[in-house]
């Protein structure tokens, strides 16, 4: 694991006020990650802050949303050669202490994505009650259709291996990736583990689903869900290897 090439990716849109103080709490306390921002078409100072802090920056033309932006990460970092890719959002409430727990995981239970729970162990994390409602809902039909308990399908913190980045490159949801990219692991036969993590408060603004919206961010998830089960998933390298295999025997 010491030796392995590992990206830190932080996707941003309109984050000048935190990415620099992001960018230097992961240098500071994960030196070993190369910093990657994807500057998702923002109108503020988020890539001029980003490239102050010696971060490499991919500036997207326009704004794609989160989906877009961490598959054009991935990509990214699959093309350069990186082992490892953990994803860090912008606000500051991953803390890169934590990266470490999941480092850790994804080589032990030989996953190919490890995700930063905020619902596992004993959690500070707040959230309002329709959220955690929301939360709790994909996590019992995210749980049913992979056949494994998943506590926190919305959370943005997580690494994943050259095998789920393989399958990025090749598909990432663009709705709502958090919660899809779990059903779409799942699908293709790739294994998923949760560590508990700490999550701070944001530095600066407000997530963009409030209480109002909870429900009905729910509903929509649950929609895009139903839609990936019945798509056809992407055969990775290795799959077609052994099929190849198979075949001439």
């Amino acid at each position: 694991m010491a030796e392995q090439k590992i990206a830190i990716i932080i996707p941003a849109f309109n984050e000048e006020a935190s990415v620099g103080e992001v960018i230097e709490r992961v240098r500071c306390r994960f030196p070993r990650g190369d910093v990657v921002v994807i500057n998702d078409g923002s109108t503020d100072l988020t890539s001029e802050k980003a490239r102050a802090n010696q971060a490499t920056v991919l500036d997207l033309p326009f704004n794609l949303g989160i989906g877009g932006a961490m598959q054009t990460g991935y990509r990214y970092a699959y093309e350069k050669g990186y082992d490892i890719a953990i994803q860090v959002d912008a606000d500051g409430q991953h803390d890169p202490k934590e990266i470490p727990k999941l480092l850790e995981a994804l080589e032990s239970r030989q996953a190919d994505m490890v995700v930063g729970s905020r619902f596992m162990g004993e959690s500070k994390y707040k959230a309002s009650v329709m959220r955690r409602l929301g939360i709790s809902v994909l996590s019992g039909v995210i749980s049913l259709i992979n056949h494994q308990r998943i506590t926190d399908p919305t959370s943005g913190f997580r690494a994943a291996n050259r095998r789920a980045m393989e399958l990025f490159v090749a598909d990432y949801p663009q709705d709502y990736p958090e919660p899809e990219v779990l059903v779409l692991l799942g699908r293709c036969g790739l294994k998923i583990e949760e560590v508990g993590v700490e999550i701070n408060p944001r530095f600066c603004g407000e997530s963009s689903i409030t209480r109002v919206r909870s429900a009905y961010y729910m509903i929509k998830v649950l929609l895009a869900i139903f839609v990936d089960i019945f798509k056809r998933t992407p055969i990775l390298r290795e799959e077609a290897s052994s099929c190849s295999s198979r075949s001439k025997s």
